[in-house]
């Protein structure tokens, strides 16, 4: 039994008869569906932080209708699109779901966010299209009575957060079309995608079309096109461009200078969560750096999680064996429980800074 209320189906056609829904998210849903059918041009929307400080930025109408137009075609979604929305609609990911439906002439179910939205819906229900984070999927798959419905969902996007090596290695084994997106606030959504599975299952995120791209001197990502309303919108993401491709490297601020040797921090987290993959770790993890008088930055290895489940001395070895000598961490911390900023991500700096005053106090 959930204690979620029943979902809210609706179509373009069919909304302007219903009524407000009470409930407080549907009722957000039903408000900004109203805005945009009434011909709303701009809308004020909160960013992640990924190109900087969160903040407040304004979208026009054409952005929004420009990003739709561009999902719907690069997935073959066309009108009458069976749609499951179950990412919240205060941000960018759920908006554009709603956005797109309307847009796109789909059949829209909307229920409220939850771990695993297949146990808050009729068993009878099916659809075309799922956005949902990789948290949601693998709540899916994990579940007895979920992992053998996914199919229900359609062709599933993923984004928000990334893959984990166990995650991935579970969509290789769907026969549904997976995708992982790039994109952020900034840039309405998604502008590049890659499919996780399949027989186009790709490394590199292909750009959506309408996208101009390029990297500054530093080999960070930039696009413009009609999402951005013609403004370059500067990334601090590492990638290396073929064609209409690229390969996503790391965070240009996650990169350290150990020994005059620069490491991508990103880089180094795949090829960790591999190790903990083959290992069958399921402890929680993170690369980061200390001050070192030798080095200047000594790369450590952060597990949440007590040293009575695994040794250090068992990883280390088989990251060497993955890893260059220079991304092989230099030591092995472990912490009872990671620090998290104010959105639930874990923040790497505190949890170093309070780990290092713990054992120095």
């Amino acid at each position: 039994m959930n204690n979620f209320p029943m979902p809210w189906n609706t179509s373009t056609t069919a909304f302007k008869t219903q009524q407000r829904p009470e409930h407080l998210y549907f009722g957000k849903a039903y408000d900004f569906m109203q805005s945009w059918l009434s011909g709303r041009q701009t809308f004020t929307l909160q960013t992640s932080g990924s190109t900087g400080d969160p903040k407040p930025i304004e979208i026009q109408r054409s952005q929004l209708i420009a990003s739709a137009r561009m999902t719907g075609k690069a997935l073959d979604l066309a009108k009458g699109t069976r749609a499951l929305v179950c990412l919240n609609v205060h941000y960018i990911a759920g908006l554009m779901m709603l956005v797109r439906g309307m847009e796109l002439g789909w059949e829209m179910t909307i229920i409220e966010p939850s771990a695993n939205p297949l146990v808050d819906l009729s068993v009878n229900g099916t659809f075309d299209f799922a956005a949902l984070v990789p948290l949601q999927l693998a709540s899916v798959l994990e579940n007895a009575q979920t992992a053998n419905q996914v199919g229900r969902l359609g062709k599933i996007l993923l984004g928000g957060a990334p893959v984990p090596v166990s995650l991935q290695r579970k969509i290789e084994a769907l026969t549904i079309p997976v995708y992982q997106s790039y994109g952020m606030t900034e840039t309405v959504s998604h502008i590049a995608l890659r499919r996780l599975n399949g027989e186009n299952f790709s490394e590199d995120y292909h750009f959506l079309p309408n996208i101009i791209f390029g990297t500054d001197d530093r080999g960070c990502l930039h696009i413009s096109g009609p999402v951005t309303n013609g403004e370059i919108v500067q990334t601090n993401d590492l990638v290396e461009i073929t064609g209409d491709t690229f390969k996503w490297i790391g965070r240009a601020d996650n990169v350290i200078n150990s020994g005059g040797v620069k490491i991508v921090l990103d880089k180094v987290d795949a090829g960790v969560g591999e190790v903990f993959y083959d290992l069958k770790i399921a402890s929680a993890f993170f690369n980061w750096f200390v001050v070192d008088e030798k080095l200047g930055q000594k790369l450590i290895l952060v597990i949440e999680g007590t040293e009575n489940a695994f040794q250090a001395d068992d990883i280390i070895p088989q990251i060497r064996k993955r890893l260059s000598a220079y991304e092989t961490p230099k030591h092995v911390y472990f912490v009872q429980h990671f620090s998290k900023t104010t959105t639930d991500k874990v923040d790497k700096r505190r949890t170093v800074q309070q780990l290092l005053a713990s054992q120095n106090g």
